[in-house]
């Protein structure tokens, strides 16, 4: 899996490695183990999919961090039948967004606060909400 470190990322790594509140290798190690799986369940990454010829089924592999990662992944393979991929949405987002401030990719719109995907598409961003039941006429960050 390649992970390109994202700035934001990197501080809170950078932040534990010059922090004096660790007393021991071993309590940092843990802190940055656990500082870098809470990173990485907040990213979306993509999953590869198979099956066989025949129609029987095939097996599921990831994450990846790109489509491009996991079909370079499906040529060296070489298996036969078909590869697909599909999205695997951030864990972490998700509940961020049900249980905490840290809400990514929702609606800020007062009465809206839906997800972004269940927007409509207006050119290259996103419009009204797309649920009938909701006042939103703009998706806002």
């Amino acid at each position: 899996m390649r992970i390109t470190p994202r700035k934001d990322e990197v501080q809170q790594v950078v932040d534990i490695l010059e922090s004096d509140k660790y007393k021991s290798g071993d309590d940092m190690a843990k802190a940055l183990i656990k500082a870098i799986g809470d990173i990485l369940a907040m990213r979306d990454w993509v999953a590869l999919t198979h099956r066989f010829s025949a129609g029987q089924l095939g097996i599921n592999w990831g994450p990846f961090g790109s489509e491009i990662e996991a079909r370079a992944a499906a040529e060296k393979i070489a298996l036969n039948g078909s590869f697909a991929t599909v999205k695997l949405y951030s864990p972490g987002t998700l509940l961020a967004n049900v249980t905490s401030s840290k809400r990514k990719g929702w609606c800020q719109t007062a009465g809206c606060g839906h997800a972004d995907w269940v927007h409509l598409v207006n050119g290259n961003s996103r419009a009204k909400c797309g649920l009938e039941t909701c006042p939103c006429s703009q998706f806002t960050k």
